[in-house]
């Protein structure tokens, strides 16, 4: 493994607010696909929330419902499965990419009609991926971008990916905490995938800034077998 890739504690120790992330990469072993996705936030109305499985889907809930106060981009599925496709995204273009795969359209033409949220003057980067499970294992990353920091314009990116064992691809919507809120650069950063799920999210959850973290979801799917693990992880429960 060369030496520009760096754990998820060495990715995220030290930065206060890296916002909402998504990584997936291979095991080091190449046996399993891994995905964790987590989230972060600063103020009561993005804090006060949880993870919750709805079977093989993951939805935000409301941790105490008398005080939300704008759902509109807070609540969402962060996880969706279409066939053997593994979808996972930041907000409600999951259902977006769900609909494309089912009418027979891929996930880059899905995004291609959606752009960053409308929360000015953040604008914070939509980011999505997805495991593609059938057949030869590969993944797709998309980060959506303000193109002027005026919210008239979306840049649109997307990598493709050929898994390498023990290597992940890791986007967050932020470089750091700041107002307004810099907007995550570059390509998704190269990471260190190990053979343990639960040795993967606890380096994760706890290295994530423990004012600012909210829920973390991980899961492996086994290339050969299908055999799925998962961990969720929520700082608030019920």
């Amino acid at each position: 493994m060369s030496l520009d890739v760096r754990s998820m504690k060495d990715a995220l120790a030290g930065n206060a607010y890296p916002g909402r992330g998504i990584v997936i990469g291979k095991s080091a072993d190449g046996k399993k696909a891994m995905f964790a996705y987590f989230i972060m936030g600063r103020s009561n109305n993005s804090r006060n929330r949880v993870f919750v499985e709805e079977g093989d889907c993951v939805a935000t809930q409301p941790f105490d419902e008398s005080k939300v106060e704008d759902p509109s981009l807070i609540i969402y599925y962060p996880v969706k499965s279409v066939g053997k496709d593994i979808i996972v995204t930041n907000g409600d273009q999951t259902d977006t990419i769900e609909e494309a795969l089912k009418a027979g359209k891929c996930f880059r033409h899905a995004l291609k009609t959606r752009k960053f949220e409308p929360d000015a003057p953040n604008y914070t980067p939509r980011i999505s991926g997805i495991l593609h499970l059938g057949g030869t294992y590969s993944y797709e990353m998309s980060i959506l971008k303000s193109a002027d920091g005026l919210g008239e314009k979306c840049n649109r990116y997307t990598f493709d990916y050929e898994p390498v064992d023990g290597l992940g691809h890791f986007i967050h919507t932020y470089e750091k905490d700041g107002n307004p809120l810099p907007t995550f650069s570059g390509e998704p950063e190269r990471v260190k995938i190990p053979n343990d799920l639960k040795a993967f999210a606890e380096e994760i959850w706890e290295n994530l800034n423990g004012e600012n973290k909210i829920s973390l979801y991980c899961r492996a799917v086994d290339l050969s077998t299908g055999a799925t693990e998962k961990i969720l992880y929520n700082k608030f429960t019920k």
